[in-house]
């Protein structure tokens, strides 16, 4: 008996320590005092918010503060060759929709349905900007043909990356 407890014990301590990885791996936020931040989008399910298990994602790599705004992005498992547009989407009081968008990078998707998006912009603001009712700033994927004048119309959230928290950036030579 002490044999099999011992046993199931190590299988436990086993599959804990196997699985921490995958538990931490959709943290998004800087970790301590580093002035990089990392924020994770997702496919969700508009019924109920939550993430579509084995859905599309991507990683969002960029500093919290400093005079331009710089980033990498990674996107898995999108539409394919398909043309996207990283955004800042701003929330309004009153309610004003659809609401605008600044956008931060665009690029398209290969045949894989990967995309990657890099560099830097200025974005002359703070992230969330003033006026924007969420404590922190909401950042989606979108696909570009959904983005019209500024705005995302027509509304089809199944194609859209959505935040899994949200962010602050510190624009430090904003007006």
């Amino acid at each position: 008996m002490k044999k099999i407890l011992a046993i199931s014990l190590v299988i436990l301590m086993v599959l804990v320590i196997g699985a921490t990885p995958v538990l931490a791996a959709g943290k998004s936020a800087p970790a301590g005092k580093s002035k990089i931040g990392h924020l994770y989008l997702y496919a969700k399910d508009p019924a109920t918010w939550e993430i579509v298990p084995g859905g599309a994602w991507g990683k969002l790599k960029y500093n919290t503060s400093g005079p331009v705004f710089q980033y990498v992005f990674n996107g898995k498992k999108l539409m394919k060759n398909t043309e996207y547009s990283l955004v800042y989407y701003r929330d309004y009081v009153p309610e004003v929709w659809p609401h605008p968008v600044t956008i931060i990078a665009q690029g398209k998707s290969n045949a894989g349905g990967n995309i990657h998006l890099g560099g830097k912009v200025d974005l002359g603001k703070d992230l969330p900007e003033p006026g924007d009712v969420n404590a922190g700033a909401k950042i989606w994927l979108v696909p570009t043909y959904h983005i019209t004048d500024g705005l995302i119309v027509p509304w089809l959230p199944t194609e859209i990356l959505f935040e899994k928290t949200l962010i602050t950036y510190d624009d430090t030579d904003a007006p």
